[in-house]
């Protein structure tokens, strides 16, 4: 599953940087959403990219944590585990925009485009299933624990959302993870029983 959502996103990806007229019919825009109904906004911006930087982030990280998502939910749910993934991404796609739909909905001018919410759900989720891995990042060279990341990047993201200081979408990444966080302890508590025991037993 995780390698069709990355297929797909790919290809409407590279259609939409030769067409803008096509980017500018899936871009997520609230007010166009509040005004004309166009609802399928809610799902169809995050297929698009701003540029191949934003695309390969995207598609790396969900690759990178995906896979670990993917195959907890199978390990768990057998072949629901698939459908499941999908729900958990496809959702957070749409989710993680609600607050800035709310904000933005009488702003013609406010868009946005990519799976960035839905990817920052994945890696809530991977977390919550695989307490023990580690978060390498560029300019660190030593493996964050899983767990600090996640706290982390929520408190990040929430900080830089109020902040709203740059042209990122924080606040589609804060209610994205929260997304992945619920939905996955919904799923199956006995993650968040295992997540708890790890961090608790010495």
């Amino acid at each position: 599953m995780t390698w069709f959502i990355i297929a797909i996103t790919v290809i409407v990806t590279l259609l939409a940087f030769n067409q803008k007229k096509y980017f500018d019919q899936l871009k997520f825009n609230a007010y166009l959403i509040h005004k004309h109904k166009q609802f399928y906004r809610f799902l169809s911006y995050g297929l698009i990219h701003a540029d191949w930087g934003h695309l390969l982030i995207n598609m790396f990280v969900l690759f990178s944590f995906g896979a670990i998502v993917e195959e907890g939910f199978v390990a768990y749910f057998g072949v629901k585990g698939y459908l499941y993934f999908l729900i958990l991404y496809v959702g957070a796609i749409a989710f993680s925009t609600l607050y800035d739909y709310g904000v933005h909905k009488n702003n013609a001018y406010y868009n946005a485009v990519g799976a960035s919410g839905a990817v920052a759900a994945v890696v809530i989720s991977s977390i919550i299933i695989y307490p023990q891995g580690r978060i390498f990042l560029f300019f660190i060279p030593i493996g964050i624990p899983a767990p600090v990341f996640g706290i982390l990047y929520l408190i990040y993201s929430a900080f830089m959302a109020k902040r709203g200081a740059d042209n990122i979408g924080h606040s589609a990444h804060f209610f994205g993870s929260i997304y992945g966080l619920v939905v996955t302890i919904l799923l199956e508590p006995k993650f968040v029983t295992t997540f708890l025991n790890y961090l608790f037993t010495p």
